[in-house]
């Protein structure tokens, strides 16, 4: 049966071929997606999500909703064109979206109708996802699970020396999610930076009509990568092996820790990530404890995000 999964998202390169990747797993049915500002502001995520729907032909209504506008920090939001494209999408200018853009609100619909089936994978800025905390926190404990892609656990971060871009992004979101939320799991660097697509996974996607869309992008990112370490051997798909998460458990290594984020922090250890690994130390009772990868399987993903991407057995 198909896990039901809501993605929370900031619709940048790598959420795009996560999207891809879901949408053509048949054992992930999409029962939204919420597009938040982070790696481009808020109406042109949202318009990427229906460029990509119509590339994929997705002929399934499924809800497009329109997240977060700025974090809770109250900053403006920082974008990454030389990353992600001046639109998101990589080399790709998509028509302006002018359509439907469905309510926030709409996000408990989806929980109140699939409840302890729905998996909320969230890829992106928190800021979205924790405001559902602060304002339906006996609704959001009716939720299966929680897999989040973001935090950098004594590797270098990928926005400072220690912090990743979307425990950066807002901390004050992620302290809120890390301290309400049930059942999470954190996908970080520590593992998301080793998922490599290599340009000859890419040619190879490539070949294929239904994903020829991803190797543009695919390509694009690892310009961008190759540009700033010329020995990396090609892009790291980070949100694409947090949307695995939930359907391959035996593909990850994870420990199970307290996770500490520094809202006071400023400059170069704000958005930190911070566990207690300290063999000796007994935690409280009360403590909050999230699984946490620092392992998985690369052999494992290979396989299986080149079988869905081009629908052969790998």
């Amino acid at each position: 049966m198909a896990k039901k999964v809501l993605v929370f998202g900031d619709i940048g390169v790598d959420d795009a071929i996560a999207l891809i990747y879901a949408y053509l797993n048949d054992d992930i049915e999409l029962v939204g997606i919420v597009a938040d500002y982070g790696n481009v502001p808020r109406d042109v995520a949202v318009g990427n999500v229906h460029y990509l729907f119509e590339q994929l032909e997705v002929k399934k209504d499924v809800p497009i909703i329109g997240g977060a506008e700025a974090p809770m920090t109250g900053e403006t939001p920082t974008f990454y064109p030389e990353i992600h494209g001046e639109y998101g999408l990589g080399p790709i200018t998509p028509d302006v979206y002018e359509g439907k853009v469905e309510n926030f609100f709409e996000i408990v619909d989806i929980i109140e109708a699939h409840r302890d089936e729905l998996i909320i994978i969230n890829i992106g800025r928190l800021t979205a996802l924790a405001t559902m905390f602060i304002l339906y926190r006996s609704l959001m404990k009716e939720v299966k699970e929680y897999y989040i892609m973001g935090g950098a656990f004594w590797v270098p971060g990928n926005v400072t020396a220690v912090s990743e871009a979307n425990f950066h992004a807002d901390p004050v979101a992620v302290k809120v999610v890390l301290t309400y939320a049930e059942n999470l799991k954190i996908i970080p660097l520590n593992v998301t930076d080793h998922a490599i697509v290599t340009p000859e996974m890419a040619d190879y996607i490539g070949t294929k009509e239904q994903t020829k869309i991803a190797k543009k992008l695919l390509d694009y990112y690892y310009d961008f990568y190759k540009e700033r370490n010329p020995d990396i051997k090609g892009s790291p798909v980070h949100d694409v092996l947090t949307i695995m998460a939930p359907l391959n458990p035996d593909m990850f290594h994870y420990r199970q820790l307290p996770v500490h984020i520094d809202t006071n922090a400023t400059g170069i250890l704000r958005g930190q990530s911070i566990a207690d690994i300290r063999p000796y130390i007994e935690f409280d009772e009360e403590a909050k404890l999230h699984d946490i990868a620092f392992q998985f399987d690369y052999s494992l993903f290979f396989k299986k995000f080149m079988s869905i991407m081009t629908g052969e057995s790998f």
